[in-house]
């Protein structure tokens, strides 16, 4: 396994990074085919095996089920300093807003919230999961610096933003004295390049690391198309963000599969290794043993550069979909892709 240093923060990461949506109670979150707690475990162990140190989870991933598995297999299989986990945290809830209950006070409940999930004192990277219109960016930024001054986090992201957010985050927590975003999480792969106009020049001048989800698009630059499994046909989220665009997207999934022949590798380890030349570590999920095999093999394959241009010929630019489509104020009240589920946050009612 390679490793690197997460843009400015004085953490060293796998070049891959295991993403734990998967994991989880099935009956408590957005998706029905997540795995049970014994076969999540299997993976992360197998992770931790191939030298991968990096894992990301979030409070939204199945109630919280996905950073209980995490954190009870870490504690069984790693040591603590040894790994970097990341979590991430949800908008005000409505309720929370009239009940007046501010940026500050929600970051605090609901981080004491994953670190009991987790079974941890501190996580590595505390993630803002999407921009929350309904709070004002100066009090996520000073909340998120209070968790930091507790030691309960090392350092801060921001994921699903555009470049303007990111910059002016920044610059209002230089100006307070505020901890700053050290990575960014945004949607980007070979099917999906809408991050290269603003927020990659922007993270590269700045050393922000770029840390990107859904980097095989659910699966479908993984196989060739038409190839159905039980994820592809059950995760409506996915359909939704892709389906639209399946036909332009397909020739470059078919570029994908004629370079894996060649090369007598998987599609998977094609479509990382294009990931793994614009990104510090892509945020890859797994669901079975192989997955995590393949995207760990990627991290040593290079793609000669007339083969990374002909992956990017054929792209044509795409609507933002998913949580991004909804990052604008007119969104501000409506309920996001990603909800709370039966996950209580804060205070008292913490489970």
């Amino acid at each position: 396994m390679k490793y690197t240093k997460l843009g400015n923060a004085d953490l060293k990461v796998s070049r891959i990074c295991l993403g734990c949506m998967g994991f989880g109670d099935s009956g408590r979150g957005q998706h029905s085919w997540t795995l049970d707690e014994a076969h999540s475990r299997e993976i992360i162990q197998c992770a931790l095996e191939l030298g991968v140190n990096f894992y990301d989870t979030a409070i939204a991933y199945q109630s919280g089920t996905s950073e209980q598995y995490l954190g009870r297999a870490l504690r069984d299989y790693a040591k603590r300093d040894e790994v970097v986990v990341a979590t991430k945290f949800l908008p005000r809830t409505p309720q929370e807003i009239e009940n007046g209950i501010s940026g500050q006070q929600h970051i605090e409940n609901m981080l004491n919230t994953s670190l009991k999930n987790l079974g941890m004192d501190y996580v590595d990277l505390y993630i803002y999961h999407m921009w929350d219109w309904n709070t004002p960016i100066e009090d996520i930024l000073e909340g998120l610096h209070n968790v930091v001054k507790a030691g309960k986090a090392r350092y801060i992201g921001i994921s699903n933003c555009f470049a303007w957010q990111l910059a002016k985050a920044n610059a209002i927590a230089e100006k307070e004295g505020f901890a700053k975003f050290v990575s960014v999480q945004g949607h980007y792969n070979l099917i999906f390049r809408e991050e290269e106009r603003e927020m990659l020049p922007y993270c590269e001048e700045e050393n922000i690391a770029v840390t990107p989800y859904s980097a095989l698009a659910s699966g479908r630059l993984s196989r060739l198309p038409g190839a159905q499994t039980k994820r592809a046909a059950e995760d409506t989220y996915a359909k939704f963000k892709y389906d639209a665009t399946e036909q332009q997207d397909n020739v470059i999934i078919k570029r994908v599969a004629e370079l894996a022949e060649k090369h007598g590798v998987t599609m998977t380890e094609i479509s990382l290794a294009w990931l793994l030349t614009h990104a510090t570590a892509p945020v890859v999920g797994a669901t079975k043993m192989k997955h995590i095999e393949e995207a760990v093999g990627a991290a040593e394959f290079v793609l000669p550069g007339d083969e990374i241009a002909y992956l990017e010929e054929p792209y044509i630019p795409h609507a933002l979909a998913g949580v991004m489509a909804q990052n604008k104020p007119s969104e501000a009240n409506q309920k996001h892709v990603w909800s709370t589920g039966d996950q209580k946050i804060g205070g008292s009612e913490d489970e």
